[in-house]
């Protein structure tokens, strides 16, 4: 038996997020499925973020225990020959048996896109929120820095987030405008239900005028989840990239992720 770790791009569009549920078709529903018909196993793929319906992927990362004999570095080929096009495997590997995504140290980047023009683009509708109104980009970055650092994010987390602790740290917020995108980009140590959404969509309402900067700490210290601004839409929503402390598993893996983020 050996544990085989993918590196997974996705387009959520189709799905009903990551986690397999009974009102559609998830990620890894499909992900499980494919690995079975190719292993003639069981296969259940633990995933490392569980996003969300609609939300894309560049680098989300799963692992699955095998007796197959296709080698780690392999399956990527294998798998890409049957899963849809809207679900690509950018890298497999080999890990240690007791590696789990979830229970290890990590650091996740995720991308927030705001398509800012008078008119939206239909090459950009899957993967970016259209928005006409002028956008703040000063206001929003003075925003985020209140952001940045260890909190308590209950009032940036869904009502429905079933955790004991809320407190996370996020390393360095981006707010970048690219022409007519605006990207805002995240990064921290783990993210509770809908967070990146909700630090979104007030960053967008302190960027339209709707929200002064300096609420965001008054928002923060609410810890009330109605303090905070709207969840943002899903598609404008990406995982970029996942990074291990681990240093085997960083030596293994960092060129792929940080590839796969690029994309």
């Amino acid at each position: 038996m050996k544990r085989i770790m993918l590196v997974i791009a996705y387009d959520g569009t189709n799905y009903c997020g990551w986690q397999t549920q009974k009102n559609g078709i998830a990620v890894e529903e499909v992900i499980n499925r494919t690995l079975s018909d190719l292993t003639c196993e069981d296969i259940k793929v633990i995933g490392a973020s569980r996003t969300d319906a609609g939300v894309h992927a560049y680098g989300n990362v799963a692992v699955f225990d095998t007796d197959s004999r296709i080698p780690g570095d392999k399956f990527v080929y294998a798998l890409n020959r049957f899963l849809p096009d809207d679900i690509v495997i950018q890298e497999s590997k080999e890990v240690a048996s007791d590696f789990h995504p979830r229970h290890v140290n990590c650091k996740k980047t995720y991308e927030y896109r705001i398509l800012n023009r008078r008119v939206p683009l239909p090459t950009k509708h899957r993967y970016a929120h259209f928005l006409y109104y002028n956008l703040d980009i000063e206001k929003m970055r003075d925003a985020a820095k209140i952001l940045v650092g260890t909190h308590d994010f209950k009032s940036f987390c869904s009502v429905n987030t079933q955790v004991k602790d809320t407190v996370r740290t996020i390393y360095n917020i981006d707010v970048i405008r690219e022409n007519e995108d605006v990207v805002i980009r995240v990064f921290g140590n783990g993210f509770l239900y809908n967070m990146v959404r909700i630090i979104a969509g007030t960053l967008i309402s302190v960027g339209t005028g709707l929200t002064a900067p300096e609420k965001v700490k008054k928002m923060l210290e609410a810890k009330d989840r109605q303090a905070a601004g709207p969840t943002a839409p899903a598609k404008g929503l990406t995982l970029v990239k996942i990074l291990y402390e681990d240093e085997d598993v960083m030596k293994n893996f960092k060129k792929s992720v940080d590839t796969a983020g690029s994309v």
